[in-house]
């Protein structure tokens, strides 16, 4: 999108700029060069560096250099789809699922952190706030299904304690990425983990990725900024304010989070009820709202896989435009009808 901004938007008056601040994902817009041209190239050969490394991984193991291709760009962009009807399941492997875990895990992070760590700079990882509570939301997450899964029971459909790790660990990725790949059938893992599913699917990865949903920096801000609310009850004259990576964040941006969030959840609401005027279940309904809005593809119950074939055609339509609203963020929809954009 930003390359497409740079090299076809001022053809048709418009602003780079702002559409680069609208689609860019995330509650901040960092350009760590001073025109937008530099950040698209830069950002434009990291992106292909970083699938050719992806590629030659998977080529190395049981893919074949087509199958390879295209798995590390759907993997690297989170996107989900695959050469075979089986998907990654067709090469049952191990070192594959480890890779493509590594993709999308790469996917979901901040594409210029890896732009400073290819020129020798790690200080942007260890100092990037968002991207630490990300790793950490993964980990909790990946314990705690994994945990669910050994204690009860479901790990006796696997081969091996190793498979039943990378299975639970494969399906939170997954979801946390919003790449949607699926290795194992998880809506038998029982109503727990379909909770842990929606969590998953409703905050995703980190602003400036590939990935869908609510974004992790604006997790962090809302989390922050409840605790802060709570701890001015005992002192209300306290100025307390909302911190990332060392920098205050202003109360516009504040706002501006609070504003997507409830607009987002609200979205969700008025897509769940929809569907089930539409003839879905409770739960095919509500899960099928969460992924269509945050770019997943799988949902829990019969649309698990992520066919959708067996939908009501007004559904269909509906969950389509869903779609696009989530994959553009709901501000940048807003921002393509205001006149004043397409202004010079």
């Amino acid at each position: 999108m930003v390359v497409f901004t740079v090299a076809l938007l001022p053809i048709f008056g418009g602003y780079a700029s702002q559409l680069y601040d609208a689609e860019t994902t995330g509650f901040s817009h960092e350009r760590f060069r001073p025109r937008i041209a530099q950040v698209a190239k830069r950002l434009s050969g990291v992106y292909l560096l970083l699938t050719a490394l992806i590629t030659l991984l998977l080529w190395m193991g049981p893919m074949d250099l087509f199958d390879a291709v295209n798995h590390a760009m759907t993997s690297l962009s989170t996107g989900g789809y695959s050469t075979r009807n089986a998907g990654l399941s067709y090469w049952n492997s191990a070192y594959v699922e480890y890779v493509i875990m590594f993709g999308m895990c790469i996917g979901a992070m901040k594409l210029m952190l890896f732009y400073f760590a290819l020129k020798g700079d790690f200080r942007y990882f260890r100092r990037d706030e968002e991207t630490r509570w990300f790793l950490l939301y993964l980990a909790i997450f990946i314990v705690v299904t994994v945990g669910w899964l050994f204690y009860n029971g479901y790990e006796t459909g696997f081969d091996t304690p190793e498979n039943t790790f990378r299975k639970g660990a494969f399906q939170v990725i997954s979801l946390a990425t919003t790449t949607g790949f699926v290795t194992a059938d998880f809506t038998s893992w029982g109503a727990f983990y379909w909770l842990i599913a929606l969590m998953l699917m409703i905050v995703c990865g980190c602003g400036g990725s590939t990935s869908g949903g609510l974004k992790m920096g604006r997790a962090v801000i809302l989390t922050k900024n409840t605790l802060n609310n709570f701890r001015k009850q005992t002192h209300p004259l306290a100025v307390m304010p909302v911190r990332v990576n060392g920098r205050a964040i202003s109360q516009e941006v504040i706002e501006r989070v609070h504003i997507f969030a409830l607009v987002y959840f609200l979205l969700i609401i008025f897509s769940w009820l929809f569907l089930l005027l539409c003839g879905l279940t409770f739960e095919e309904a509500i899960s099928l709202a969460v992924s269509a809005i945050s770019n997943i593809g799988p949902s829990i119950g019969a649309y698990a896989d992520a066919n959708m074939s067996a939908l009501p055609t007004v559904a269909k339509w509906y969950l389509s435009f869903l779609m696009m609203v989530g994959r553009l963020e709901i501000f940048t929809v807003l921002t393509l009808f205001l006149p004043g954009f397409w202004r010079k």
